[in-house]
């Protein structure tokens, strides 16, 4: 979780006094700092992924230049760093996997590191040539090569389509096979890219489309830039055959979508709904939260994705329904959620997922509702009666063993749901408004919920029933609704 600190402002009168009448005990000149330089953590503590992202400093600013090749899927990468030592270090640790490190340096003097095995991928540790002090701004540039199909030791993130290009999903923990980083959500960074595209392709990456540089040979470097911080599983790199199409969304906000090429009529219509979706959120959870928006819309993609800025959606979404109804508008709403929850709010730790999901499940179980698509009480009641059985395999919505389950997904929304018909229906909109204004562009966990709770409703009784719903064995009652059960 991102350290807030406080500074306390003192009157002149106050420092006078205090500096010429020092507290019983306490020296009247502060000792110096000692230097003890000793090697950063390989990991975070994260309960689920204990060795993923690294201790000892904290990641401000991501420069990524990248240059792939379609068809043949080699690229070349380079990678400024900006980061400030959070302790004396006499060595740090990056994330990376499957990457061939050709230098590395560290406030621009030559760096020595070694590659070893890591739970997750691969651990670069880096010495610097002179040792960095608790506090100290520093810069890493990292050059590295590779190729997006080659193996490597944890899950990938790459994903290939029919055109020879690609698009990255890199969470939970695969966006060190992009580029070395510190792989966790508990590290946001602000984000420029420069992604290369041969003729015929295009480049995406999240945030604002600066300016195209084109090349003697023929191909363009895209240049973005994203303002606002972001965990490195978000990143929403790609070269694509694709085509750009814009729209405005409310008060004025710049929307670009990327489709498949010679496709735009077919996915044109679907863009375009993004406004309307974007108007629903805002309703509900105050502005938009970053500068731009869009979706993109890919075949070599299996699934849905909230890509900082650019969520990632496979074709196969988009395919008609029998029924004739727009079934993927909740994917979109679902995805569109997440950056309130999860992008702009990040979880701390990866066990706190259930913050991300669960109001994005929730939220597009009630847009489904809202259009008679189907009804949100039918949706809770079958996941309350199943609950308690993914209790006990894979732990409750706030203490899940493992991702991508129900509990997380379905049990979180449930959660939600219990919340709202206990705490009433204002009150509940007042909690869900207020959490990503209040944490906004920052990291919180199931305790900062509770607390945000109380404190908005005003109502000590909704921690114990909080607790109860995200970390008990087995589901508790549901208010109104006590004739339900879980089944045996």
């Amino acid at each position: 979780m991102t350290t807030r600190r406080t500074v306390l402002r003192l009157g002149a009168a106050a420092v006078t006094a205090s500096a010429s009448v020092p507290a019983l005990g306490t020296p009247a000149t502060a000792r110096p700092h000692r230097f003890d330089p000793a090697p950063g953590s390989d990991g975070v503590g994260d309960p689920l992924f204990p060795t993923l992202g690294n201790g000892g400093y904290q990641a401000l600013h991501y420069d990524l230049t990248f240059d792939f090749t379609p068809v043949t899927y080699d690229f070349t990468g380079a990678v400024t760093i900006r980061a400030r030592a959070t302790q004396d270090l006499s060595a740090f640790n990056l994330d990376t996997d499957g990457h061939t490190i050709e230098s590395v340096t560290v406030q621009g003097r030559t760096a020595t590191w070694q590659l070893t095995p890591g739970r997750s991928g691969q651990e670069l540790t880096v010495t610097p040539a002179r040792p960095l002090r608790d506090g100290q701004a520093f810069t890493v540039d990292i050059r590295y090569r590779g190729n997006g199909k080659a193996p490597r030791l944890g899950l990938t993130g790459w994903n290939f389509g029919t055109d020879g290009g690609f698009a990255s999903a890199a969470q939970s923990s695969r966006a060190d096979t992009f580029l070395p980083c510190n792989d966790t959500p508990s590290d946001k960074a602000t984000w420029t890219f420069h992604i290369s595209a041969p003729k015929g392709y295009v480049a995406t990456a999240n945030g604002e489309l600066l300016h195209r540089t084109p090349r003697p040979d023929g191909s363009t470097v895209w240049h973005f830039a994203l303002r606002e911080r972001m965990a490195t599983e978000l990143i929403g790199i790609a070269v694509v055959k694709g085509t750009y199409l814009y729209g405005t969304g409310p008060h004025g906000l710049p929307l670009r979508h990327i489709v498949p090429q010679g496709q735009e009529d077919t996915y044109a219509p679907i863009a375009a709904r993004t406004a309307d979706h974007l108007a629903w959120c805002e309703a509900r959870f105050g502005r938009y939260p970053f500068s731009v928006y869009g979706v993109h819309i890919y075949d070599g993609y299996t699934d849905a994705l909230e890509n900082q800025t650019l969520s990632l959606f496979s074709t196969t979404w988009f395919k008609p329904r029998p029924d004739g109804r727009p079934g993927y508008e909740t994917t979109m709403v679902h995805e569109l959620v997440h950056q309130w929850f999860g992008d702009s709010v990040t979880p701390a730790d990866w066990q706190q997922a259930w913050l991300n999901e669960g109001p994005a499940v929730y939220y597009a179980a009630v847009y489904g509702e809202e259009r008679g698509w189907s009804v949100l009480t039918d949706k809770m009641k079958a996941t309350y009666e199943k609950l308690d059985a993914v209790r006990a395999k894979d732990g409750p919505p706030g203490l899940p063993k493992a991702l991508g389950g129900t509990n997380i997904y379905d049990g979180g929304a449930l959660v939600l749901y219990a919340l709202r018909r206990r705490a009433g229906d204002r009150s509940f909109d007042r909690v869900m408004r207020l959490w990503p204004e209040r944490f906004k562009d920052g990291n919180a966990s199931s305790e900062d919920f509770i607390h945000h709770t109380v404190e908005v409703t005003g109502d000590a009784s909704l921690d114990p029933f909080l607790r109860d719903w995200l970390f008990g064995a087995v589901n508790p009652p549901m208010p109104g609704h006590p004739d339900w059960k879980a089944s045996t």
